[in-house]
């Protein structure tokens, strides 16, 4: 008896991972050599290819396809109909559909990616990065970063609690939780102390 639950629609293919207290709705298709952690959600017509890492806690949203190169790290959050790619130059009459030719997507701890968002392939979101929804992200997100627009362009700072960063002149932050977070250049924000 597995320590997941798979809703009766959901297909589930023979040797994939799936940790304790993971939730697969509706519609859902996980390919057999993927990898999921314990306690995550995965919404109605989520499709998880081969080869796909999902860390713990993560909440993929309906309509999400995690395609072979994408790897998720713990509590990931991945908003309704977000748009992961895997190939930087698909053609239809020459396929590149092998291992080497997928690009790998890196989406680290805490990441939140809206609605209808794109992630090109090749990409990272650093920890706690905040993809707004409809974004088109072509480059690497910094941790911390508020991505908005298309292409996706830094416009903010967000805390890992999820509270907008107002920097001080000297460059420092605090949240409603009291941790503080330094500025470090326009593309940097740490947690400080």
């Amino acid at each position: 008896m597995p320590d997941y639950f798979a809703h009766e629609s959901a297909y589930v293919d023979k040797g994939v991972q799936i940790g304790e207290g993971t939730k697969i709705w509706h519609f859902c298709h996980v390919m057999g050599k993927a990898k999921i952690g314990n306690n995550c959600s995965l919404g109605q017509n989520v499709f998880v290819a081969n080869n796909v890492v999902v860390g713990d806690g993560c909440k993929i949203q309906n309509n999400v396809s995690l395609y072979e190169g994408v790897i998720l790290e713990d509590y990931v959050f991945c908003g309704p109909s977000m748009v992961f790619t895997n190939i930087k130059t698909p053609r239809c009459e020459f396929p590149r559909n092998t291992s080497d030719d997928y690009r790998t997507t890196l989406v680290k701890r805490g990441a939140s990616i809206g609605a209808n968002a794109t992630i090109v392939c090749g990409t990272t979101l650093h920890e706690y990065a905040f993809v707004a929804a409809g974004a088109v992200v072509t480059r690497d997100v910094p941790a911390y970063a508020i991505a908005a627009g298309v292409p996706a362009k830094i416009i903010g700072w967000m805390s890992a609690y999820g509270d907008l960063l107002e920097f001080d002149t000297d460059g420092y932050a605090t949240d409603s939780t009291g941790v503080k977070y330094q500025k470090v250049s326009a593309n940097e924000v740490r947690r400080s102390g």
